[in-house]
């Protein structure tokens, strides 16, 4: 199962990828210029690795991880998704949508665009998330 993992993931790096890990650490980047968007720039981080090679990796809730509520995983965390939202991730969704598209005209690239709506739908609301490895 791990050299099949390898080969999508090096696969998926090659056919985009690249492109939207570098997107992601983009905004990460952003973030980190205002103080106050350091925590924000961290998940960009940690997020992008995860578009760099998300095979083998997903993504779930802390307060389901861990049965424990945590700043981002309250009002404060719902806040944060609205202003992230309303700043990167709709930007780095139609990203995501649009390198999906683009997988999904050939049978191949299926699972490839099925990854990018995954990490779509993480980009709209990221705050409380977290990425764990599948086994």
């Amino acid at each position: 199962m791990g050299v099949l993992r390898l080969i999508f993931n090096i696969a998926w790096f090659i056919l985009g990828g690249f492109v939207m890990g570098l997107a992601w650490w983009l905004a990460g980047i952003l973030c980190f210029i205002s103080i106050i968007g350091i925590p924000f720039g961290r998940a960009c981080f940690v997020i992008g690795e995860l578009a760099f090679w998300p095979f083998g990796q997903d993504h779930v809730s802390r307060r389901e991880l861990t049965g424990l509520e945590d700043f981002g995983t309250g009002p404060m965390g719902m806040v944060g998704n609205i202003i992230w939202f309303l700043l990167f991730g709709i930007w780095l969704a139609i990203g995501h949508i649009t390198h999906a598209l683009a997988c999904f005209v050939t049978i191949i690239g299926i699972p490839f665009g099925i990854q990018h709506l995954k990490l779509a739908l993480l980009s709209l609301t990221p705050i409380g998330r977290t990425v764990v490895t599948r086994a």
